[in-house]
């Protein structure tokens, strides 16, 4: 009995040796092939997009030289052109988003994953989630037709009353013409849009901070927000500051929201309530009827959007390396 037991299961192990194929070495090739071919096309097409941007905007480089960087003047008559106010409007604009927009997104994650009762955990968590899926037309809509007005009314006009003739006060806060349409309006529409991303990373990474770390302070008579500042935040940080920049470089490629309801004038005003304008908003309102040295320039402002988010891209790294090794 014993004998015909083993017989049956060296049999079993045969047939099950012989059944399962060795590696093959051709599909193995494959695979690399493939893999190797799919990062080397992301780098051809990364390199194509600003060798095009390159060859269109470098007319106007050559033309203008370093002063296309430090002029506000665009006139299409004179064929005058310059990237100061655009490029300050960009910068202006991305930053008081992330000025608004990161707190409330901490604060969404840490009532999230802290405070938020289990039952309304999920609800919340998906109203976050779907305002990313709201096209960034929509937030431009509803900027210009329903939130400029208000915020003129119930904003501009009351703090320009009160700051006119202030020093640096009037000057930042005042407003020439309360349209509602600004610099700052721009940033606020963009906090709110940058909101989901920034959101939803934080609470998955705070999501994946092992449980015995805030038991422990907890355990050592930690109060909420000792715990959260104390051990959460410094526990996801890297991945912290990796969702600010990606909300960042959100903030300063978006168009049509911000074309919107930024107000579109080509002049530099120290006021956040003035209208201004972005990289993106000029090139999204000209291109289309753009042609020569105008073309040119669009193409040179492009250029300088691509500088900038790459250096966005290095201050993001070096920052996450230094807390990595802190």
């Amino acid at each position: 009995m014993t004998a015909l037991t083993e017989q049956i299961a060296l049999t079993r192990s045969g047939t099950s040796t012989r059944s399962r194929k060795g590696p093959s070495k051709g599909l193995d090739a494959l695979f690399r092939a493939a893999s190797y071919g799919s990062a080397l096309l992301v780098l051809v097409v990364l390199a194509g997009i600003l060798g095009s941007i390159l060859y269109g905007g470098w007319p106007a480089f050559r033309e203008f030289g370093f002063g296309f960087l430090t002029s506000s003047a665009w006139n299409i008559g004179t064929e005058q052109y310059g990237a100061l106010v655009a490029v300050t409007g960009t910068l202006a604009s991305a930053l008081l988003a992330l000025v608004i927009g990161v707190p409330i997104s901490l604060g969404i994650a840490i009532y999230l994953t802290q405070l938020c009762p289990g039952w309304a955990r999920k609800p919340v968590g998906m109203t976050i989630e779907l305002l990313a899926a709201v096209p960034s037309i929509i937030y431009g809509m509803w900027g210009l037709f329903i939130f400029a007005p208000f915020f003129a009314r119930f904003v501009q006009m009351p703090v320009s009353n009160v700051v006119e003739g202030l020093p640096i006060v009037g000057t930042l806060l005042y407003a020439r013409v309360p349209s509602g349409v600004g610099v700052l309006t721009a940033g606020i529409i963009l906090a709110i849009m940058i909101v989901p991303f920034v959101a939803s990373i934080a609470r998955d990474m705070l999501d994946q901070i092992p449980t015995i770390l805030r038991e422990s302070a907890y355990g050592i008579g930690c109060t909420t927000w000792e715990v959260v500042r104390h051990v959460l935040l410094p526990q996801a940080s890297v991945s912290i500051i990796g969702a600010i920049m990606l909300g960042l470089g959100r903030a300063l490629g978006e168009t049509m929201a911000v074309t919107f309801v930024v107000g579109n004038a080509n002049r530099l005003s120290a006021s956040v309530f003035d209208p201004g304008s972005t990289i993106a908003s000029r090139i999204a309102n000209e291109f289309n009827e753009a042609d020569g040295l105008q073309l040119n320039s669009l193409m040179a402002l492009g250029c300088i959007l691509f500088a900038i988010t790459f250096v966005v891209l290095i201050i993001a790294r070096f920052l996450t390396r230094r807390v990595k090794v802190a």
